[in-house]
């Protein structure tokens, strides 16, 4: 290769590699590292696309029950455990009828394609049974609410929130174990 050709593609070389790092970080970025979810940008993205186009999407807002209880009696690697548990079911019933995603600490997000595709009281059950960490059970529960966005005057992910949200706290005050859909 003569110099000014190698002059030439040496540039061009770096910014390729440049560029292939940022999208590897950007990548990262938007998927929590304990779990695998999405982060709030990510899941953001996906869940308005999804809201968009499909009219009877819902948004899930999923809380864990005296997760800090857990924490202090069986120390914070258990309570990591208790959130890859809990990041790992909500993504399995999410399968492909919609996205999961990591608010932080013990805050999760789903959004679905079609309520009445999916089965919520298997999504509850599922977030009640009890995971192993270094041959201790530990109890798990967890409080959902539900925001079907076609209930909503207009369709925009920050009112589906706010409504799943207050249908959460409304579930954990009816029995810190379930769901409640936004009414």
């Amino acid at each position: 290769m003569d110099p000014q050709t190698a002059a030439t593609l040496l540039p061009l070389l770096g910014w390729a590699l440049h560029g292939s790092v940022l999208t590897r970080r950007l990548a990262s970025a938007r998927r929590d590292p304990l779990t695998g979810l999405h982060t709030r940008a990510g899941w953001t993205a996906r869940a308005e696309h999804c809201i968009r186009r499909h009219p009877r999407a819902a948004v899930l807002l999923v809380d864990l029950d005296h997760f800090k209880t857990l924490n202090d009696t069986h120390g914070h690697a258990a309570g990591d455990a208790a959130l890859i548990a809990t990041a790992h079911r909500l993504s399995s019933w999410c399968g492909r009828h919609g996205t999961a995603g990591r608010l932080g600490r013990d805050e999760f997000v789903a959004v679905i394609r079609d309520l009445d595709a999916v089965d919520l009281d298997a999504l509850t059950t599922a977030l009640r049974q009890p995971t192993n960490y270094e041959g201790a059970i530990l109890p798990l529960a967890a409080s959902v609410g539900v925001c079907p966005v076609a209930e909503l005057p207009v369709p925009a992910l920050t009112d589906a929130l706010a409504a799943a949200d207050a249908a959460m706290y409304a579930a954990k005050g009816r029995s810190r174990r379930g769901s409640r859909t936004a009414r």
